[in-house]
């Protein structure tokens, strides 16, 4: 099992996580890796927890499923749960917000393309639409009355 981990300072926001319903998917942006010929393919992946593929063979399914051109085996990964949300803490600490899966290949850098949902710390304001493409987000929180602010995100593929 392989997770995806995230670090980041919150500033007046918590409960950080992706926009991720049945009704509007998230696409997780991964780089991928083939454990047999350790092969990384050179085009960025997306992966919904909320679409299964066929497995040749009749084998099942899986959310993600890629044939390594290298070596031509074909490799398969599942989002085994539902993305955590990532809490405010002092000092940042890494925390597994996505858990998968992976039969044959590895996730080996993710990209944070797509809308995450953030949630005012003392107001309780509804902030959607965070946009962590640049490695950080500013906004301002009108309850509060205070800007808020994600900054230092990092990214880590760990084992679960």
């Amino acid at each position: 099992m392989l997770a995806l981990a995230l670090t980041a300072e919150l500033d007046g926001v918590t409960d950080l996580r992706p926009d991720d319903t049945a009704e509007n998917p998230y696409l997780y942006t991964f780089k991928v890796q083939c454990t047999s010929c350790r092969e990384i393919h050179p085009n960025w992946v997306t992966v919904s927890r909320h679409e299964t593929n066929e497995l040749s063979g009749s084998r099942g399914e899986a959310n993600f499923v890629w044939r390594c051109k290298n070596c031509k085996r074909e490799h398969s990964a599942n989002i085994t749960e539902a993305p955590k949300a990532y809490e405010q803490a002092s000092p940042a600490k890494a925390k597994n917000i996505l858990v998968f899966d992976c039969r044959g290949l590895e996730f080996v850098e993710f990209r944070a393309d797509g809308e995450w949902l953030a949630t005012g710390t003392e107001s309780g304001t509804k902030f959607t639409g965070v946009d962590l493409s640049d490695g950080e987000w500013f906004d301002y929180d009108e309850k509060a009355g205070e800007e808020v602010s994600i900054k230092d995100i990092k990214w880590e593929i760990r084992r679960a």
